[in-house]
């Protein structure tokens, strides 16, 4: 598994992981790596620090209080993204190609405050955040993430 650092054409720096140089390399071509912020599929790889194993650096001096995390399998991390989409499907409605409306209408008290998931340009989420609407931008990984 390939861990990379990625930049969009608007300096948006985000993570991708790949199953090889070759794959990062095909979705690359293909367009097929999004910005999570803006949607621009102009991405380039930024320079990134090594992955240094620090436990085995460890002197037997080292303090007790240090913490320490363990390396998550990807397996785990799959099962964790999928159960956190779930809840977010769960407890959200969809409004589709009205979020951008609704967002607004919520915001500013016209209709009952409520979680709301749904569509919205890079510029129509732009707006709602310079509007002060808080919003979380996120990804379309999968057409149907739950199945």
């Amino acid at each position: 598994m390939k861990v990379l650092d990625l930049q969009c054409s608007a300096s948006h720096r985000f993570e991708g992981w790949f199953a090889s140089e070759e794959e990062f390399q095909c979705q690359l071509h293909s367009e097929l790596i999004e910005c999570p912020l803006c949607g621009s599929t102009t991405v380039s790889k930024c320079l990134s620090a090594p992955h240094l194993n620090l436990a085995s650096m460890r002197t037997a001096s080292s303090s007790s209080s240090e913490a320490v995390v363990a390396p998550v399998s990807e397996p785990a991390i799959q099962a964790q993204w999928l159960t956190a989409l779930r809840q977010l499907v769960a407890n959200t409605e969809d409004v589709g190609e009205k979020f951008t409306e609704e967002a607004r209408r919520i915001h500013y008290g016209e209709v009952q405050e409520r979680s709301i998931r749904g569509r919205a340009s890079p510029t129509q989420t732009r707006e709602l955040l310079e509007e002060g609407i808080t919003v979380l931008p996120l990804p379309q990984v999968l057409k149907d993430p739950l199945h």
